[in-house]
């Protein structure tokens, strides 16, 4: 299915607008949503977390991370962790909006995503010991992969939205963010 014919930056929030959106969590971070192929055969890259990181381990996310400093522009966060966790040149985002900010359960992180447009042959390298690999996926391929799903978490049974697809399981923060990207650009 072909995303809107409106510009993408119309169907996303301004990233000062989304600022003023309130959500829960004590450490601000920031995550970029690489975004390739727009309009016509878009994709997002997402990344594998390291198996033996302390948080996170093994989950897919998008590049991103918490701020430096409490005066770090949120962009520039994003833009630097997608430098430090794929080697994504900042000079090759054309960053065209930004999502509402959303709340992380566990670690209480208000997570501020950012969309970003890049060249679909764009030099990507995982992070030694931070990114076990980096992940491709069209949202053709994300839109099908959609299902509610019970999961466990630390004992405890949740009905969370989720994308599956090639082994690897997108839940939580994450996938609550594809959903607010999905929604927004479907036609």
């Amino acid at each position: 299915m072909a995303p809107q014919s409106r510009p993408l930056e119309q169907l996303l929030l301004s990233p000062a607008d989304a600022a003023l959106i309130d959500a829960h969590g004590a450490t601000e971070a920031a995550v970029l949503l690489p975004l390739y192929g727009w309009p016509d055969r878009p994709g997002l890259i997402l990344t594998e977390r390291h198996g033996d990181l302390r948080r996170h381990a093994g989950e897919i996310s998008f590049p991103g991370g918490r701020r430096d400093h409490p005066t770090e522009d949120l962009i520039v966060c994003a833009l630097r962790e997608a430098k430090e966790e794929i080697g994504l040149d900042p000079q090759a985002v054309e960053v065209v909006g930004a999502l509402p900010p959303v709340s992380t359960m566990v670690t209480s992180y208000k997570v501020h995503p950012f969309v970003g447009l890049i060249p679909e042959d764009a030099a990507l390298e995982p992070a030694p010991g931070e990114v076990e690999r980096i992940l491709r996926f069209s949202l053709d391929e994300l839109r099908t992969a959609y299902a509610k799903r019970r999961l466990i978490r630390r004992g405890v049974p949740i009905r969370t939205d989720t994308y599956e697809l090639d082994g690897q399981m997108i839940w939580g923060a994450t996938a609550r963010i594809l959903g607010e990207l999905m929604r927004r650009i479907e036609p």
